[in-house]
């Protein structure tokens, strides 16, 4: 069964309210609908009323088992901007600056997640990612003993050799655009246990690089994910998680068994990898949109790792069904409160 099915099955049981920073985005309201129509949870609809109501009328998109939220006009605005203002990133602005900017969407949808008003949140359909991030980042902090938060992408194929039944997870597609060794060892934790956290399966986290297992080299990137390597292992066994972690490896290795087995390399994660970690934005990104768009398999994310709320920050590029997608993962992770009971920084 593909993750997705799983997830909803969870979430049917367990429903979840879910809040869209851009409410009124076409693609939006249209995945909105599906997740409310499968009884997954209550979306919540952040933006314009009026706005909202005229475009779910354009697209004959019912907003029946949804709400609608136009932060001036909210009844929870002024206790949320007391809070807002109170939080350590905005309290040297003036009261009134602090009321204006919490009128913005990606705020306000990210003050009702952090104040329990909402259970996950999806951003970023129209604004760039750095928009989305900053506003994610100013508001929910860190997990303990995390000092990176990044981003997890998941490739949906029909293949189930691949992966975990078909699905293969990915960092840091989105947020570090060249990370050092411990934040590298960081993504590489904090992404394996989401996957647990999701799938209930044991993580099988690649540390990716263009060699495999290269004894001699000086080359200070090769040296950096060998590093990385290491310090995740430390941080796993810190943390007493059972995570199987592997580097520094070419994809091919990561992947596919006849490949390992070629160079040699005998571990529990070559071949049978089910997490990719990138040793920079500029490969992981690249990748991730080469094989999404050439391929046409399904890519849901970015999911955020390392924070103590349930958030995704999509692309500008998103279709309904990457919407959808990534909706039903990111409040699938509020389902098991424990996962994000970790003491903040």
């Amino acid at each position: 069964m593909s993750l997705l099915k799983r997830l909803s099955a969870r979430l049917q049981n367990h429903p979840k309210r879910l809040i869209y920073a851009e409410g009124a985005d076409p693609r939006v309201l249209q995945a909105a609908r599906q997740f409310a129509t499968r009884k997954l949870g209550v979306p919540f609809l952040v933006g314009d009323r009026e706005e909202i109501q005229d475009v779910a009328k354009s697209l004959d998109v019912r907003l029946d088992g949804m709400k609608i939220i136009q932060p001036d006009l909210s009844d929870d605005f002024e206790d949320i901007a007391k809070i807002f203002h109170g939080m350590p990133k905005f309290r040297s602005y003036e009261y009134a600056d602090a009321r204006e900017l919490l009128k913005k969407p990606g705020y306000y949808s990210t003050m009702m997640l952090m104040t329990g008003r909402a259970d996950a949140e999806v951003i970023g359909a129209t604004i760039a990612s750095s928009s989305s991030l900053r506003q994610i980042f100013q508001i929910v902090p860190l997990q303990k003993n995390i000092k990176t938060a990044s981003s997890m992408l998941v490739l949906a194929s029909d293949s189930d050799s691949l992966g975990i039944d078909g699905d293969l997870f990915m960092a840091d597609c989105g947020v570090i655009p060249n990370p050092t060794e411990e934040q590298l060892a960081d993504i590489a934790v904090t992404t394996a246990k989401l996957v647990n956290h999701l799938t209930l399966e044991r993580p099988r986290v690649a540390m990716l690089s263009y060699c495999t297992k290269l004894a001699a080299t000086k080359d200070p990137n090769v040296l950096k994910m060998k590093s990385a390597t290491a310090l995740a292992h430390e941080k796993a066994k810190e943390q007493s998680l059972d995570i199987d972690i592997d580097g520094e490896l070419q994809v091919d290795a990561a992947l596919c068994p006849a490949v390992a087995q070629l160079k040699g390399i005998n571990s529990s994660v070559a071949g049978r990898a089910n997490i990719l970690v990138f040793p920079d934005l500029e490969s992981g990104n690249t990748a991730y949109k080469l094989v999404h768009i050439t391929s046409g398999l399904k890519c849901y994310g970015q999911i955020m790792t390392g924070l103590t709320k349930p958030v995704a920050e999509i692309s500008r590029g998103a279709s309904v069904d990457d919407i959808f997608g990534t909706s039903v993962i990111v409040a699938a992770q509020s389902v098991d409160r424990k996962f994000y009971s970790f003491e903040e920084q």
